[in-house]
């Protein structure tokens, strides 16, 4: 087998591994011996040679409807629905391809960019795309980073490559996610970064934030940050470090000493793009719309048909 040959095969399984198995690049990469970003170039030329071939589906008129009736019912501005694909890690994709374009429509000088699984992909598909100029001038992170070593937990990360790709200003949270003690959070607070990144925050004119699902068995920061409370509230699911409820009620808790932007400031931006990974439940995003926090809408079609049934809404 010539080495051009050998290529185009180790080419295809890496597509495989990504696409189908739905392997991580991090995975990937152990898995050849190679680094994360050698597996983002390989997949890069796999859509390039026509290896890959990934469709964004443009808004179909039952996609327009789903939307327009959305807008009726959770008073949100637009967004993006995407249809199925074959796996979730191909869904992610659309998403984060979705997101992309309907950022590039929207108009704004500063960013901020939360975290979570999809918008690690978003940043994926950002970082694959060649540089160009936005109307985007700074971009900033919306929570602390996590002690996890997942890059789409690490909201500076994002940030680099955010401001590398669209060539805007880049503030940093030098700061965990989840300080220890109240003290600690307001020494955080004191931090000339952390003032920085708060007056970002006040002038925010788009925000991409997470909506994800709760996990019924809660990690060690949300049992420390709520004690009991997650058990007996039971939290419909997460926005950036916040739980909220099925009502849309942001829990609070005297000991959660998160780092993230208020929610006072952020209902304050004008466009709070709110993004829902491929495994968001119905649930999840119904309760995520009804905090009110929530501007526009990046998801799959039949999970806001779903909402938009459990809530009564038009359908």
């Amino acid at each position: 087998m010539s080495n051009s040959a050998k290529k185009l095969e180790k080419l295809v399984r890496i597509a495989q591994l990504y696409y189908q198995e739905e392997k991580t690049q991090s995975e990937i990469a152990k898995i050849y011996g190679v680094s994360r970003p050698l597996v983002s170039r390989m997949l890069r030329e796999a859509k390039e040679l026509g290896i890959v071939e990934i469709r964004i589906r443009p808004p179909r008129e039952r996609d327009s409807q789903v939307l327009s009736r959305a807008k009726a019912a959770f008073g949100i501005q637009g967004g993006a629905l995407v249809g199925d694909s074959a796996n979730d890690n191909m869904v992610n994709r659309e998403l984060a391809e979705a997101a992309i374009h309907y950022l590039c429509e929207l108009e704004g000088a500063n960013f901020g960019i939360g975290w979570g699984t999809v918008i690690g992909e978003f940043i994926t598909a950002l970082e694959e795309k060649s540089p160009r100029q936005s109307t985007l001038k700074t971009v900033c992170p919306l929570v602390g980073n996590s002690g996890i070593s997942n890059r789409n937990y690490h909201p500076n990360e994002n940030v680099r490559i955010f401001a590398q790709q669209t060539f805007a200003e880049p503030y940093y949270l030098h700061t965990p996610a989840f300080a220890e003690s109240q003290q600690d959070m307001e020494l955080i607070h004191q931090m000339e970064h952390y003032k920085a990144v708060y007056h970002q925050w006040e002038q925010l004119d788009v925000a991409l934030v997470n909506i994800g699902n709760y996990s019924s068995v809660p990690d060690f920061a949300a049992a420390a940050r709520y004690g009991e409370m997650l058990s007996t509230r039971r939290p419909a699911g997460r926005l950036l470090a916040y739980f909220y409820d099925d009502e849309g009620k942001i829990l609070r808790s005297d000991t959660d000493y998160a780092i993230q932007i208020p929610t006072g400031v952020l209902a304050r931006c004008p466009n709070v793009i709110g993004i829902c990974s491929a495994n968001v439940t119905p649930r999840t995003l119904l309760g995520a719309l009804r905090t009110g926090l929530i501007t526009h809408l990046i998801a799959r079609e039949w999970l806001v048909q779903e909402a938009l049934e459990r809530c009564g809404g038009p359908i």
